[in-house]
């Protein structure tokens, strides 16, 4: 019986940019099916570089990035965006929401390239909305939604459709501390519910509350609580 591949898979990935700086170096990670997983570390460690190549918004220097088995060098540029758009769903700090669009609106953007009717999208963009908790706000815009309801917002339109992983970037930086505790709260009950969720933090605190902890260091991973490495 083959074994499922890995969600994503670093394998000992270096990403360079011009003038010689060296964001990572030899990394090797695996992010499998069900994991929920914080990669840690302070301010230029690399985990930003990091989740852009996990993220295939970035190809690496060196090393190979697997995407669901997929070599993603192997990918052409509309093969990526379709991988992007169907098993990747993106948080970030900022929510890029639509200023003009309700808060259903905006989810159903997540199905944009789906091929999904406008009526099917709003359907399933108030199912993720409920998901999150925020069903009955869903024909607010975004000036009438507290911060974190808007990051609820940008969580709803990463899970609508389905994706193999979710990668959140900070996803607490632009909240108060009692909103961010909330959405940390939110992440933990969709990983309960089956999601797989990956998250980028320079919080600790965030980093222990969750299963897997990596932790990241000058462009190299220092310690993995699944794998039990350790750097010094």
């Amino acid at each position: 019986m083959t074994s499922t591949p890995p969600v994503i898979e670093l394998d000992r990935v270096t990403k360079e940019y011009p003038g010689g700086v060296r964001a990572l170096h030899d990394a090797s990670l695996r992010i499998r099916a069900d994991e929920l997983t914080a990669i840690v570390g302070p301010s230029g460690s690399g985990k930003s570089t990091m989740l852009q190549l996990m993220g295939t918004l970035d190809r690496p220097t060196s090393g190979t990035v697997r995407i669901l088995g997929h070599d993603v060098a192997r990918l052409t540029d509309r093969q990526l965006s379709a991988v992007r758009a169907s098993w990747i769903g993106f948080v970030f700090q900022q929510f890029y929401l639509t200023s003009h669009l309700t808060a259903a609106q905006n989810v159903a953007n997540g199905l944009f390239y789906h091929g999904v009717s406008g009526r099917d999208r709003l359907r399933q963009a108030v199912t993720a909305l409920d998901r999150v908790g925020l069903g009955h706000r869903r024909d607010h815009r975004p000036h009438e939604l507290s911060g974190g309801e808007r990051q609820r917002v940008a969580i709803a339109r990463a899970l609508v459709a389905r994706p193999a992983v979710v990668l959140a970037d900070e996803p607490t930086g632009a909240l108060d501390s009692r909103s961010g505790d909330a959405v940390i709260a939110l992440l933990h009950e969709l990983h309960a519910d089956g999601t797989t969720i990956t998250v980028i933090t320079h919080d600790r605190g965030i980093a222990r509350s969750f299963h897997r902890q990596v932790e990241i260091l000058d462009g190299e991973i220092h310690h993995d609580s699944a794998r039990a490495v350790h750097r010094p």
